[in-house]
């Protein structure tokens, strides 16, 4: 989301150095650092759960609008708590910075990456048809999985589960139930032995006939789930 611009703070009585537009406009510039910042998760540098409400709520209404899908790709990084517990908070803490990093480094400009709380992340894909959102989750599950965190001598694994859901405007789903979808993904990959993406596979089927070559080769990989509440 971005700020809209505002006019520059004029004297009424056409002073360039008028000393009271300056600190108004210095106050104006506070505030809009102020809001920014209170979008920003502190350790990670990704959005928010604020941010990632509002945002895909607008998104979702975009949709609706157009017709064009929004995906949702839910992450969680597997056997954290096993870091915390042998390494300590500053190694997890180490963890999460190094897996946010990696996958700043691998989405889209478009996408909007949001901290949903502890481990757990969103990422938000604008336009994003089914079958390319699990592409994009298999992109950052790769990305991590290859990038070891070395940590005081001791050299860390890291990987996570996906879960991958899409909108489509003749679902009836609110923010909640999208990111639930979501979510209930990421719980199958957890099941089915981590580290991997997880979604409708029959959705993503039903799709092969307008999808990619590497699309189709990720069904031998994807977990198997039964469809969704409301597939398109």
């Amino acid at each position: 989301m971005t700020t809209p611009s505002l006019h520059p703070i004029i004297c009424p009585h056409d002073d360039a150095e008028c000393a009271l537009a300056v600190e108004v406009e210095a106050l104006r510039d506070r505030v809009q650092q102020l809001e920014s910042s209170s979008r920003i998760d502190a350790l990670t540098g990704f959005f928010n759960y604020r941010h990632l409400m509002e945002t895909l709520s607008a998104e979702m209404e975009r949709t609706r609008r157009t017709g064009v899908p929004t995906a949702l790709i839910m992450t969680d990084l597997d056997h954290f708590k096993r870091i915390n517990d042998t390494y300590g908070h500053e190694a997890g803490n180490a963890a999460l910075k190094m897996a946010t990093s990696i996958w700043r480094a691998t989405i889209r400009q478009v996408d909007v990456a949001c901290r949903y709380g502890g481990e757990e992340f969103l990422f938000i894909l604008p336009g994003t048809r089914f079958g390319m959102a699990v592409r994009a989750a298999e992109r950052l599950r790769e990305a991590l999985a290859k990038t070891p965190l070395e940590l005081d001598g001791n050299t860390l694994r890291l990987t996570a589960s996906f879960g991958v859901a899409a909108y489509t405007r003749d679902q009836e789903l609110d923010v909640e139930a999208f990111i639930d979808n979501a979510d209930r993904y990421v719980l199958l990959a957890k099941q089915e032995g981590r580290n991997r993406v997880a979604c409708d596979r029959n959705r993503l089927a039903s799709q092969e006939t307008s999808v990619s070559a590497s699309e189709k080769a990720l069904l031998t990989r994807i977990s198997p789930a039964g469809s969704e509440e409301a597939p398109s």
